[in-house]
């Protein structure tokens, strides 16, 4: 079935620097785009970055442009999200699925938690 396990977040402070990682499976890895949502309690889950098949195009929302650097390595079937100087804001529990900016599954893997504070 399909899963996915997301792991490398935690605490840090302002303007410090993390990098998720999530391991998929159950599915054909390298024939899915994918992408990192984020989500905080009251709201939506929203697209943080998405990245292409093999990895040669990469899409951003407005809020983390500039910051964060999505990646994928096909042979691991894993997608990173180097994410640097981080705000207050950025504190949320971070998913990741398949799918250009959106989920092309249902499942969801049960997220990492990430806190940026002082």
């Amino acid at each position: 079935q399909v899963q996915f396990v997301e792991s490398g977040g935690g605490w840090v402070q302002p303007g410090g620097s993390l990098r998720l990682s999530c391991a998929a499976s159950g599915f054909s890895f390298s024939s899915y785009a994918m992408s990192w949502f984020r989500q905080t309690p009251g709201k939506e889950r929203e697209m943080v970055a998405a990245i292409t098949i093999f990895g040669s195009s990469t899409n951003y929302a407005d809020a983390v442009k500039g910051r964060f650097a999505m990646s994928r390595d096909n042979a691991k079937n894993t997608v990173y999200l180097q994410m640097n100087s981080l705000k207050p804001e950025d504190t949320a529990v971070y998913y990741c699925n398949a799918g250009y900016g959106t989920n092309s599954f249902k499942t969801w893997g049960q997220g990492i938690q990430v806190t940026v504070s002082s």
